[in-house]
């Protein structure tokens, strides 16, 4: 934790606009990100990146100015994913968006390797997927997204080490990759 997080949290908490496009400003991008890789649709992810923010502003009371702030809020973000996962999972999906996900033929081979591991990561738990994106993608060490997650490093460890096991298990079967002792000589 800095100061300087503690201090920028005291000024939203007092009401100071600045302090609070501040905050906005400096975890927006990490905040949209995550959403968009966990849930795959860039007006779901803009949703629930507002509602993350909203849920911050008004949580910020509870934030422990002994821990860092990130962590934090990368909680919140992956807690709001999951319930906006649950909730979609219960509705069917419009017409709009089986179109608007539609996927090109792919260019050349990295392309397709690239959408390959998109729907991997699509149809892996959401504790899988946010382990697997916080790590792999936003560089997070496993005791942050233990924070993050409010799971123990081992189970963090666990669910990515079964992630990148579904994942390429996936790769694999789509014939992406090779089996170990079955690659060409």
């Amino acid at each position: 934790m800095s100061v300087d997080e503690a201090g920028l949290v005291e000024c939203c908490l007092r009401g100071d606009p600045q302090a609070v496009q501040t905050l906005v400003e400096r975890f927006q991008a990490d905040v949209f990100g995550l959403c968009l890789r966990i849930l795959s649709h860039r007006q779901d992810a803009e949703d629930v990146t507002q509602e993350v923010f909203l849920r911050i502003f008004r949580s910020l009371t509870r934030w422990d100015s002994s821990r860092p702030l990130k962590p934090w809020i990368i909680g919140i973000t992956v807690n709001r994913c999951r319930t906006w996962l649950a909730q979609r999972s219960r509705h069917p999906e419009s017409a709009d968006y089986l179109q608007e996900t539609a996927a090109s033929a792919p260019a050349d081979d990295s392309a397709e390797l690239v959408r390959e591991i998109q729907d991997a990561l699509r149809e892996l738990r959401p504790e899988y997927r946010s382990v697997f994106l916080l790590f792999h993608e936003h560089g997070q060490p496993y005791e942050d997204i233990a924070t993050a997650l409010d799971r123990p490093v081992g189970t963090i460890k666990t669910w990515l080490h079964r992630a990148r096991l579904e994942v390429l298990g996936r790769l694999r079967r789509r014939g992406m990759v090779a089996e170990v002792g079955h690659e060409l000589s």
